[in-house]
């Protein structure tokens, strides 16, 4: 592996042909698409964690931030996640609700993107998905001030350690109040599928506003 730095003409150059699978149609439900798409990412060997997405949110101060989150449920007419209620992200949301998400299958030469609108999914929900995160997850959960500054990695470990003492592993751990999740209910939803020349295939569903109805519309690549 070299140790040069890349160079502007490396860059340039880095491209490849896409193929020509084509995206003809999708079903007129764009949750029964998603669904279909999400499982043929889940069962492609290349692809790590299929249901990875990028969540992108606006903060207070008009800056755009993103980062990787993972989806957990695709129920009521939402893509749902779950994160700490004090992150960096949750208190973007608890602003300004409006975000995107991403979902790029680059093995597949595909990716699906969504706007929509964040919103607390209940207590309830929370509590049933908390309690089938792996043990260690829901300790970190409790020892994770997520965003905050953080002096050293000892401090990290020295707060799980004291979590695990207080909940051993085979105990229930009770669901922190500050861990919740999020449902995005989307506006619209587009499938991209790569295709040779960049003349890329790109199918988006939109909502009617009036009658909330979803309408596919195909898109200049």
């Amino acid at each position: 592996m070299s140790e040069e730095p890349v160079t502007r003409e490396e860059i340039r150059a880095m491209r490849r042909s896409y193929g020509d699978a084509g995206l003809e149609t999708l079903p007129a439900n764009p949750f029964e698409a998603f669904a279909m798409w999400l499982k043929q990412a889940h069962e492609n060997t290349v692809i790590v964690e299929a249901n990875a997405m990028v969540l992108s949110t606006l903060s207070s101060d008009s800056q755009i931030h993103t980062r990787t989150v993972l989806l957990k449920d695709i129920s009521e007419g939402g893509f749902t996640f779950f994160t700490n209620y004090e992150s960096r992200k949750a208190h973007a949301i608890d602003l300004n609700p409006n975000v995107s998400l991403l979902f790029p299958w680059y093995a597949m030469e595909r990716q699906v993107c969504i706007s929509g609108i964040a919103e607390k999914v209940s207590d309830e929900e929370s509590d049933d998905y908390f309690a089938t995160r792996p043990w260690g997850s829901q300790i970190g959960a409790w020892a994770s001030h997520q965003s905050s500054p953080l002096a050293s990695r000892a401090e990290l470990e020295q707060r799980v350690e004291g979590a695990q003492q207080k909940w051993p592993e085979g105990t229930t751990v009770p669901r922190p109040p500050h861990w919740g999740g999020y449902r995005v209910t989307p506006l619209n939803i587009e499938f991209w599928q790569g295709r040779y020349s960049r003349l890329h295939d790109r199918l988006r569903y939109e909502r009617d506003n009036t009658t909330a109805d979803w309408e596919l519309n195909r898109y200049y690549p």
